[in-house]
């Protein structure tokens, strides 16, 4: 991510990869939708075999689900970091930097503690200038709400 300067988004704002959602959502209804109607279609199987493909089908619906969970939502008193299966409040001034790196899977918050924390909700898999743009919207929001030291 180049350090060109980001205007702030208006609070509160919420980003998460759209097209990587909608693909894994429609991809889950429609593998559902699929595997159900084969379930019932094939006629030698017994109640319990088709149960068990119905439930498979729903398993995976599930975990695509799961993976299209992730988002960071900003408001007025910090932000709020949802993975997979964990979220994380952080107060405005525990960002101490926003990094998107050229190969880097999703956004990584440089915290005050020293750690960092992934943040999976801004990803430039499938939309890459859109994980650009957002990523440098939630560095400004960090310079100019956070302590502001060091980032880049």
């Amino acid at each position: 991510m180049s350090d060109a300067p980001s205007e702030a988004p208006a609070l509160p704002v919420t980003f998460r990869p759209r097209r990587t959602r909608a693909v894994l959502l429609a991809t889950g209804a429609a593998m559902f939708v699929v595997i159900t109607a084969v379930a019932l279609i094939l006629e030698r199987l017994h109640p319990g075999e088709r149960m068990s493909f119905v439930l498979t089908a729903a398993l995976f619906y599930g975990v695509l689900i799961l993976l299209s969970r992730p988002k960071v939502v900003a408001d007025e008193d910090g932000v709020t970091v949802v993975n997979l299966t964990r979220s994380r409040r952080l107060a405005w001034a525990e960002i101490v930097r926003v990094n998107l790196r050229v190969g880097d899977p999703w956004v990584f918050l440089d915290l005050s503690d020293g750690t960092s924390l992934p943040a999976l909700g801004i990803q430039p898999g499938i939309g890459k200038a859109q994980a650009i743009r957002d990523a440098r919207a939630l560095r400004a929001l960090a310079e100019t709400r956070g302590s502001g030291a060091e980032l880049r």
